[in-house]
């Protein structure tokens, strides 16, 4: 019999605890940005109608499932903000 505490049926069942914790967190975090997505103000074409804070200038965008507009640069710190700001539901809007 092997000390190895990851086999048998008590690791199986610690592996399938995290992984259904992880799938939960997954689908919260899906429906969180789902809901503060769908809350901001948009055009005729369902564009979201967001400030830039990079440019700083009114953009009509298209955000993707994760609520990320197709402007975003990982690397500007003004574009991370936005995100934040975005997720949060807490971005200037027009």
């Amino acid at each position: 019999m092997s000390d190895d505490p990851e086999r048998g049926i008590g690791g199986y069942i610690r592996r399938a605890i995290r992984s259904a914790g992880r799938q939960y967190e997954q689908s919260r975090e899906q429906f969180t940005t789902g809901r503060t997505v769908n809350r901001l103000p948009a055009d005729e074409h369902g564009r979201a109608k967001i400030v830039c804070r990079r440019h700083a200038d009114r953009r009509a965008v298209m955000l993707s499932e994760d609520g990320v507009p197709p402007c975003f640069e990982a690397e500007n710190r003004d574009c991370q903000g936005c995100l934040e700001d975005i997720r949060e539901g807490v971005i200037e809007t027009w």
